[in-house]
Formats: C-alpha cells, structure tokens, sequence
C-alpha cells in the first residue's frame, strides 16, 4: 500500500555526545540545504539496529532553537530527500528545513538507507522504539530547546505518533493525512474504496466487504498470516491481492501490532495542542480515519485539536502532484501560535 504515496554525533545510541559541526557522509548523494545545516548521526531499535539520523539546524539564528521531530509512513522508504522535492511529503521536509527556522529530526526505519536491518520483516513495535530512541537522542543536541518540540506524524505515523515522545513533554502534534481508530475498520473502509475503483458491481462490492469482514478478523484479531487464511478459506483467494506473509511490503505482524493499539486512549491523554490535517482527495485514510483524532482530543480536552481539510490534496497533500501551497503556511501559522501562547 502506497502509504508514503499511505521521522555533537552520535557513534551509538548509548553515547551523548553533541558535534557542534555538520558532517558529510560519503557514497550516494545526500541532501544539502541552503539554510541549515545537516548532522549525521545513530539511534538504535530494540532489536539492536543502528538506525540512520538525519538532524538539521538554521544557518542564522544562534542559541536554541525550536525543532520538529518527524514520525514517518509505513512504507519502506528513506525519509532522506537527496533530489528534493519529488513527491509531497518530501516538499513537506525540504520546506519545513528551509522556510520554518526550526531544528527538524528524522530517522530511517531498519533497512532502510544506512540503517541495519530489515524494514520487510519489521514489526511496528521495533519500528516504534527506534523513534523513541531517536526522539531521546535529539534531546542531546544543544541547539535544540526541549521546550520548544513539536511532532510532525505523516500517514501511519500521524495516527501513531503520541506513542513517540513518551515522559518528555511537548509542545504541540501534527496529523498529517493520517487515522485515530482502530486499523480493522481503517482497513475495512479501505477495502470498500479500493474495490468501488474497480468495475465491480454495488453488489460486487458489498460481497467483498463481507468476506474482508472475516478476513481481517482473522488476520488482524486472531493473528493468522493471509497464508494460513486461504489455505483454510480457499473461497477467498480470489479476494487476497497481496503477499502470504504480510501486506504493502511489512509481515502480518506489523498489522496485527497496529489492531492491538488503543489509539483513543493514546489520544486521550495528549494535552499538547494538536492539529490534524486532510487532503479531501485522500484515498488512503478517510475523513473519519482522521477526524478520529480531533475528535478524541476535544472530547478529552475540549478546544485543543483543530482539523483543517487541503482542498483536492491527495494522500501526499499534494495538487495535481505538487505539494499544496496551503499545508506550510498552516503548520507554520499553527506552530508560531503554539510558541506565543
């Protein structure tokens, strides 16, 4: 599933040390910007992966800064823009380092670019840790004012993203493109758009739905592989378009793991302000996936989240494949309030 088209030095992880100079790396190209500066460094997973950081920090403003640490998508791919801008996510990244004058965080999962591993066969736990590690490693660099972070979570990683930060405080969440309920019904709602794009009839349609019904019970609540489902279910091989071990390219695992998460009570405990953003041409998470979280936010802490919709935007926030020029001016504007107040 396309769910990106669905975040002193450090030698390891368990060393504090802060370069005050920017690093260049060998080997493929990187990213270079024209105001900030680029610091290479390591976070490590709790399978014990390396995990490739990405820090940048404003050429001009001196002292500590405000900084935007990235939650990423679900997909396997690098969070590292070397040829710039080539999809809406990645504008997101490359604005935000340029325009913003904030510290920003990133790190690619295991597998991924430099980092060890295998993002196929990751679990969302492991996945998950190695943005926790990275979130305490970003705390060691002394540019970055720590009560001055916000968590920009995009796709999969919008939804998931109050699980980052964990006792540290921050100042405020951004949702981008993303889901707040539980990933059976996520995928249950899924499956019904991705089957009325096709030439089925309505009554086509609705005879999928059902049988994903069952499907997605076994799969994510019971935790069988769709393997081990149609071998039983032979009735459903015609309805199962992905691979025996897992989907969109991560085991069943990952999955199983996003079912068992409590979103509500993730997001019912977030007291930060927070802003959620949708494209209304998003074919990937839905306009309930994502008003679930301004909504249990305000129902927890009335008046905090606010929804803001990019008209036409597309999964990537993207217009006629061009990141929309409305998403930046509403991060900043938001952002900018956050650190007024």
């Amino acid at each position: 599933m396309p769910f990106r088209l669905l975040t002193v030095c450090f030698l390891l992880s368990v060393i504090p040390c802060a370069p005050s100079f920017p690093q260049t790396l060998s080997g493929p190209p990187h990213e270079h910007f024209q105001n900030a500066e680029v610091f290479y460094g390591w976070a490590q997973d709790n399978a014990g992966h390396k995990l490739r950081t990405f820090v940048t920090r404003p050429k001009k403003p001196a002292g500590k800064v405000p900084a935007i640490f990235f939650v990423g998508w679900l997909s396997c791919d690098s969070v590292e823009y070397a040829q710039g801008e080539t999809d809406g996510f990645g504008a997101i990244f490359w604005r935000l380092v340029e325009q913003s004058g904030y510290a920003t965080v990133r790190v690619d999962k295991a597998g991924v670019g430099e980092s060890q591993g295998d993002c196929t066969k990751l679990d969302f736990k492991t996945e998950l840790s190695g943005y926790q590690s990275t979130f305490d490693e970003m705390l060691k660099y002394d540019f970055i004012d720590p009560a001055k972070i916000f968590v920009i979570g995009l796709s999969n990683g919008g939804g998931t993203s109050p699980l980052v930060p964990r006792h540290h405080p921050v100042r405020g969440y951004i949702a981008a493109s993303s889901w707040g309920r539980t990933w059976y019904e996520h995928m249950l709602e899924l499956e019904r758009v991705r089957l009325n794009n096709t030439d089925q009839s309505s009554g086509d349609v609705n005879s999928g739905v059902k049988a994903f019904t069952e499907f997605y019970d076994l799969y994510l609540i019971r935790a069988m592989t769709p393997g081990t489902i149609v071998a039983q279910h032979p009735e459903w091989k015609a309805i199962w378009y992905d691979a025996p071990d897992g989907q969109y390219g991560r085991p069943a695992a990952f999955y199983q793991q996003l079912q068992e998460l409590n979103l509500g009570e993730a997001w019912q405990k977030v007291s930060a302000p927070v802003l959620v953003i949708r494209g209304t041409a998003d074919t990937i998470m839905s306009d309930a996936d994502s008003r679930a979280i301004s909504e249990t936010v305000n129902r927890a802490h009335p008046g905090t989240a606010h929804y803001v919709e990019i008209a036409g935007g597309d999964h990537l926030l993207s217009v006629k494949g061009k990141l929309s020029d409305d998403v930046i001016p509403s991060m900043m504007k938001w952002m900018t309030a956050q650190l007024e107040k």
